[in-house]
């Protein structure tokens, strides 16, 4: 005899849903405009489609580029967190608005020029793919939207430490 498992509350339609962010402006930023959706390296095309969003936030002033990335982190706990919640997963491969916010903070006042970015978007790729102390503690006990942001944000931390070393050093 099949049993119907008891309810959780939410709608059946929404619990392991499959992705639409082009249907949903949450799912549709959480996604990185669809970057996301790639099916191989989702997070490495998240970051791919993150740079030229920051060649714009890069033109302005350092603090208002630390005061925009620090707001669109904190749209991003929530971003990430309605995303996670409309398809029943705690972080979709696909959600990449962590990734943008990542490499934004590792490309945090560092040269604006091509090698830069090339450096910026390896190191931040390196530290959020191996995920080393620090970062994988954080994957593993921090829930929600915070937890599908934190260890991005500070692998993006890491990568700018080491970017700045980099720049203080070839300078």
């Amino acid at each position: 005899m099949n049993e119907i498992p008891p309810s959780t509350g939410e709608p059946d339609a929404e619990v392991n849903a499959a992705p639409q962010p082009f249907k949903s402006g949450v799912q549709f930023l959480a996604f990185g405009m669809g970057s996301g959706l790639s099916p191989k390296a989702p997070g490495t095309a998240g970051t791919l489609a993150a740079i030229p969003l920051y060649l714009l936030l890069a033109q302005l002033p350092l603090w208002q580029y630390s005061v925009a990335v620090l707001l669109l982190l904190l749209a991003g706990i929530y971003i990430c967190d309605a995303a996670s919640k409309q398809l029943g997963v705690h972080d979709h491969p696909g959600i990449v608005w962590d990734e943008f916010v990542g490499l934004w903070i590792a490309l945090w006042a560092v040269p604006v020029s091509l090698p830069w970015i090339i450096a910026g978007f390896v190191a931040f790729r390196v530290f959020d793919i191996l995920k080393p102390w620090p970062i994988s503690w954080l994957d593993e006990h921090v829930d929600g939207g915070l937890g599908i942001m934190i260890d991005d944000v500070v692998a993006g931390v890491m990568a700018c430490l080491c970017l700045h070393i980099s720049v203080s050093v070839l300078s």
